[in-house]
């Protein structure tokens, strides 16, 4: 079975954007995280985002305007899928299209193929929140920013039944963020 590795920067106080929906906050450790990344897109084939992730990441990803971030020539290769019932399609500039699928269901069935890499997950929280929740998260990875908003979106689910985690790995890194990374307790 396929692993799937979710993965999010996050601020100190658990947010994944401000209040306005900036993400600024991650550009301090953004060099960083891309060698941790590089490093990661070796064991990943699969891209999953959510429709307002995937609507974010079509408009700089496959354009000329990643030309200069390391990790864009590996993140456009992944085959990408995107979980939404409002798109029809999920084009991706001079790249492979997206698969747009409907449900959890697909992302299981997804995990169950024999072939393939881990999947990564990055941003899309109300999915998240749903495949954790179903028990097909894998890993969660936190990239945290040295900062404190005190208001935005939160990463985390709310209302939910407890999550316990387990810790893989906490590694601190020069510019004050730290990368941490869990799964879930069985």
């Amino acid at each position: 079975m396929r692993r799937l590795i979710f993965q999010e920067y996050v601020t100190l106080d658990g947010y994944a954007a401000g209040p306005d929906g900036g993400l600024e906050f991650f550009d301090k450790i953004a060099g960083q995280a891309d060698d941790d990344n590089l490093a990661l897109l070796e064991s990943v084939d699969t891209m999953l985002l959510g429709a307002e992730t995937y609507r974010l990441f079509v408009t700089f990803w496959p354009t000329e305007a990643s030309a200069d971030e390391v990790i864009a020539p590996k993140l456009n290769a992944l085959h990408l899928v995107v979980v939404s019932t409002t798109l029809e399609s999920a084009p991706w500039g001079p790249y492979e299209p997206g698969l747009v699928v409907r449900d959890i269901d697909a992302v299981r069935a997804l995990k169950a193929e024999q072939d393939g890499k881990d999947i990564i997950l990055w941003g899309s929280i109300s999915l998240f929140h749903s495949l954790l929740q179903a028990g097909l998260v894998d890993e969660v990875q936190l990239r945290i920013c040295p900062v404190l908003l005190g208001a935005g979106k939160s990463a985390f689910p709310s209302g939910n039944s407890p999550v316990d985690l387990e810790l893989i790995e906490a590694r601190p890194w020069a510019e004050g963020g730290v990368l941490v990374r869990y799964r879930p307790a069985n």
